[in-house]
């Protein structure tokens, strides 16, 4: 089997990202910049492409990489990811031993404010949890994927119309048209902290864009999900008026105007 690292990321010196990530594999770049254009250069053996395009999107960077990868198994990444030495070796024997995978979703050490997961012990990933996991930790065989026709959505996320969720539609499409997902208790490389080129805060747009989100992945079980997902992360969120201005209940209501529209 073969393995590519598909990294989306902006405005990058793309010359010296692979060191920077420490790379281990080919890898095909999408830069999304001031600029459209194609180059193509060696990294310790390596082959790295990247595609510089002026349009923005997470969605579109994503499906963009995964247009012009050519690999067996494909890694989704970040520009701030960087991965533990043997980690493309570690991923292609963990899908040897697992025919049966078609998407294996690996640890990676966050700041505690980003952490959305720690995988303990492995599991096969189901509709309710999926919501948990960063397309960064997730690993995928790419003809089963494309035999599927699964796309990142182009409606969701940084840079689109809704300002997230791309990454949790995706995983919740894999499901629905049948591809296996096993969430894995295997580190392969920590997220570096750095401002994010598309949170803004949790402000009105980012509830209302989460009803939205919510609204979209479980339709009649929105509301019970909203009210997990506020109470799971209240102190985080609503405990520090520096941190959000809003209150629970505003942001709960927000969440279901939300919902409102993708009905």
């Amino acid at each position: 089997m073969t393995i590519q690292t598909l990294i989306s990321c902006v405005n990058q010196d793309v010359l010296n990202l692979p060191a920077k990530m420490n790379l281990e594999c080919d890898a095909v770049i999408v830069n999304q910049c001031d600029k459209d254009g194609y180059e193509e250069f060696a990294y310790n053996g390596y082959r790295i492409q990247v595609y510089h395009m002026s349009d923005r999107g997470v969605g579109l960077s994503r499906n963009t990489v995964l247009l012009h990868a050519t690999a067996d198994i494909v890694l989704f990444a970040d520009e701030d990811i960087v991965y533990n030495k043997g980690y493309a070796q570690q991923i292609l024997g963990e899908f040897e031993k697992r025919p049966d995978a078609d998407i294996l979703i690996f640890n990676m050490d966050v700041i505690k404010e980003r952490a959305t997961y720690f995988t303990e012990q492995e599991k096969e990933v189901r509709w309710y949890n999926s919501g948990r996991y960063p397309t960064y930790s997730m690993a995928v065989r790419r003809e089963r994927l494309l035999a599927k026709n699964v796309w990142f959505s182009l409606l969701f996320g940084g840079g689109a119309k809704y300002s997230n969720g791309e990454d949790s539609m995706f995983i919740w499409d894999c499901l629905k048209k049948g591809l296996k997902a096993i969430a894995l208790p295997v580190m392969i490389g920590k997220e570096e902290a750095r401002p994010s080129t598309w949170f803004n805060g949790y402000n009105e747009k980012f509830f209302f864009d989460r009803g939205v989100l919510y609204q979209a992945l479980y339709g009649k079980m929105a509301k019970p999900f909203a009210l997990r997902f506020l109470r799971k992360h209240k102190g985080m969120m609503f405990d520090d008026k520096e941190v959000c201005k809003l209150s629970m209940k505003e942001a709960y209501s927000l969440m279901k105007k939300g919902m409102e529209e993708m009905k």
